[in-house]
């Protein structure tokens, strides 16, 4: 098959729907519009939230407390399961080496490290969290897990 030989499949291609154009092509006289007012107009279009002159649902609602969304600090993971996979030759392992590994972005300073996989060789890990999990088991294959 070449590309020049590609077809849709019948149905997916529908003809444009010429709006405004008699009665008889099923889409004449408000082209689909409804009657009058704002919405048809060009340009006519109605906020999100809006009730027509209602007090909105957004305003009647109390709005209270905090949220911790816009001032939370995301940091890449990295499974102890990966940390087994990197090269025999890395003994110690911080953002750096992570990054050499392609596991984390080159620009990423802090990483977590989080307990899935098994790790089964002595690693000095350098990280700025460490789950409960993955520090048992980065300690038990003998390395030592450090918090920067």
């Amino acid at each position: 098959m070449k590309l020049h030989e590609l077809k849709n499949v019948p149905g997916a291609v529908h003809r444009k729907k010429r709006v405004g154009c008699g009665e008889g092509g099923g889409h004449g006289k408000t082209s689909g519009r409804g009657g009058k007012g704002q919405t048809a107009r060009s340009g006519g279009s109605i906020r999100p939230g809006f009730e027509g002159g209602q007090m909105p649902l957004y305003r009647k609602l109390p709005h209270r407390g905090f949220n911790n969304y816009e001032f939370r600090t995301e940091l890449p993971v990295v499974n102890v399961g990966e940390l087994a996979a990197l090269d025999a030759a890395v003994t110690e392992v911080n953002a750096a080496t992570l990054a050499a590994a392609g596991l984390i972005r080159g620009t990423e300073k802090t990483v977590k490290i989080l307990g899935d996989g098994e790790l089964n060789r002595a690693l000095k890990v350098t990280a700025a969290k460490f789950t409960a999990s993955a520090k048992a088991k980065i300690e038990k294959a003998g390395g030592q897990a450090i918090t920067a």
